[in-house]
């Protein structure tokens, strides 16, 4: 099939975890991947295969770790 660009919106924890190797998957095969992700992210690291894009949160790491 054609390549074609996907949007992603991961969900924190093991949601992301599960996703993370389909999505890296999609971008080797051709497709234009963007990940959506807060700036207050346990995954966040600085991919190969695909575009971050992050946006502000008012929540802490810490606040997040407390919630969890």
């Amino acid at each position: 099939s054609d390549a074609g660009k996907l949007l992603v919106v991961p969900m924190g924890g093991s949601h992301w975890l599960s996703m993370q190797h389909v999505v890296e998957k999609l971008s080797e095969r051709g497709h234009e991947v963007v990940v959506l992700m807060s700036e207050v992210s346990w995954q966040m690291q600085m991919p190969q295969a695909y575009v971050v894009k992050t946006y502000p949160v008012s929540q802490t790491l810490e606040e997040l770790d407390n919630t969890f």
